[in-house]
């Protein structure tokens, strides 16, 4: 199997990393293969742009969580592929039609998306181009938040549970910071050194880096004061 192939896009004002994420064909062409689309946030055209040029068929848009940054582009990317089913999780799918749960009220323009098609759920196992993914409930930044995990190829997007040198913020309405805890420590922390981690906002980075440096996972206690 070929390693799949994660091309990021900083979009919006928030620069909210979509992903696009498919598996080359073996002789390198993307030509006709599946993609998924990963959080279409703010001003979609880019990847979409992408997807068309390369010739990949996206099955699935996939949001790690449903915060205003990361379904801006949502109704924009479904109208373009519009056999690509939306996927999130349950615990979210309110927030696609509520400013106040996506958090875009907050902020003065207020978004509501098309529904979801279907769930994410813990312990999912999804199918790209011969890949196998892991769907892991990390719950603390919103309560749906979800990381998607392919142990074959070491690598991992997560949305905005881990950043490179940073975490997610839990002080949101919905947030909840021993969720997070949990989240960081007793999944993400689980994977492996060399698993590479594409967060939501900024750079990618792997889970070894962040054992070793990001303070968020270095004082156990940060949960009980927050």
């Amino acid at each position: 199997m070929s390693r799949p192939v994660i091309r990021s896009f900083p979009l919006g004002g928030f620069q909210t990393n979509c992903h696009v994420v498919w598996v080359p064909a073996p002789g390198g062409s993307a030509e006709g293969a599946e993609c998924w689309i990963v959080d279409p946030g703010e001003g979609p055209r880019p990847v979409i742009d992408l997807v068309r040029s390369q010739g990949l068929v996206p099955s699935r848009i996939l949001l790690t969580h449903a915060h205003a940054d990361h379904i801006a582009g949502l109704d924009a990317a479904s109208a373009a592929f519009p056999q690509a089913r939306v996927l999130l999780h349950r615990a979210e799918h309110a927030f696609l039609d509520d400013p106040q749960l996506n958090l875009s009220a907050f902020v003065g323009v207020p978004i509501t998306t098309r529904p979801a098609d279907g769930t994410l759920a813990d312990g999912d196992a999804l199918a790209l181009g011969g890949s196998r993914w892991r769907v892991l409930h990390t719950p603390g930044h919103s309560p749906g938040s979800v990381t998607l995990a392919c142990d074959e190829a070491g690598e991992a997007i997560v949305g905005d549970t881990l950043f490179a040198g940073s975490i997610g913020r839990v002080d949101f309405p919905t947030s909840d910071p021993a969720a997070m805890h949990r989240s960081l420590h007793e999944v993400l922390m689980r994977l492996p050194d060399g698993m590479r981690v594409h967060p939501g906002h900024g750079p990618s980075t792997t889970i070894g880096a962040e054992r070793r440096s990001n303070p968020w996972l270095q004082d156990d206690g940060w949960a009980d004061e927050a």
